[in-house]
């Protein structure tokens, strides 16, 4: 079966009643869960982003308790993981400044657990990748805005 592009669907989308359209997301909600997840940023956070990253670091919080510290190995697979979801998150927004700021709490969680990212060459490509990706995020920001962060990126640096 071959895919359509994305402005046949947005065609065919204006020519269906709001029922069946109502209809189509909410099948599109029950078969993959990052769908319902950008269904729910949609619906209820993207008029309240600051409601939404504050929700994002309270589980960025959660998932650095769970991190098994016994092993460097393990602590690196933890940190892939809590990354990996926090870019899911930051994809759903799309705002620059959302994916600076929760850039800037991870990285900044990192360093305010004490994880030693220097003892692993994995760990520090992480966090220097990451440092490259809030410079270049901020950089699509205002100058006022800007300033405030760079200042924070300087902590964690």
């Amino acid at each position: 079966m071959k895919t359509s592009s994305l402005s046949e669907i947005k065609n065919e989308l204006g020519t269906l009643t709001p029922a069946k359209v109502l209809a189509l997301c909410m099948r599109l909600a029950k078969y993959k869960k990052e769908n319902k997840e950008l269904l729910s940023y949609l619906l209820f956070y993207s008029n309240n982003e600051q409601e939404y990253i504050k929700n994002i670091k309270n589980e960025i919080d959660e998932k650095y308790k769970e991190i098994n510290r016994s092993n460097i190995y393990y602590v690196k697979k933890s940190l892939r993981k809590i990354l990996r979801n926090t870019n899911k998150y930051i994809k759903y927004s799309g705002s620059a400044q959302t994916e600076t700021e929760l850039l800037i709490y991870f990285c900044g969680k990192i360093k305010k657990t004490g994880i030693a990212i220097h003892t692993s060459t994995a760990l520090t490509n992480l966090y220097r990748n990451q440092i490259i990706r809030i410079n270049k995020a901020m950089a699509k920001l205002h100058e006022d805005l800007q300033y405030d962060y760079k200042k924070e990126v300087e902590v964690i640096n």
